[in-house]
């Protein structure tokens, strides 16, 4: 999986592509884990327009960032989600704890 971070008006745009899934968690985590302190902006936003694959320890990653995000005051959304990833995050109910875009 590849991470991409960029900066728009008011929000983080955090960019996957690939398989997200357990085999990616430390990268993931590590890798927002040290951004997450330093982003100045209130929103992240997940873009997984190039995500072709999620599974249920990406969704855990998911909660787990929202929950850092939520402690600094920061909200989370999920973009651009098509196929088996929409298919997921719906079965999942993630529009409940999430905006999805």
């Amino acid at each position: 999986m590849d991470i991409e971070l960029s900066t728009v008006a008011e929000a983080t745009i955090v960019r996957l592509s690939g398989r997200f899934d357990f085999t990616t968690r430390n990268q993931f985590m590590a890798q927002l884990d040290g951004a997450l302190g330093k982003l100045a902006e209130p929103e992240i936003r997940v873009d997984l327009g190039q995500v072709d694959y999620i599974d249920s320890s990406a969704l855990g990653m998911l909660l787990m960032l929202r929950d850092k995000a939520k402690k600094l005051d920061k909200t989370v959304a999920l973009q651009n989600a098509h196929g088996q990833v929409r298919e997921v995050i719906g079965t999942a109910q993630f529009d409940r704890l999430f905006s999805v875009r």
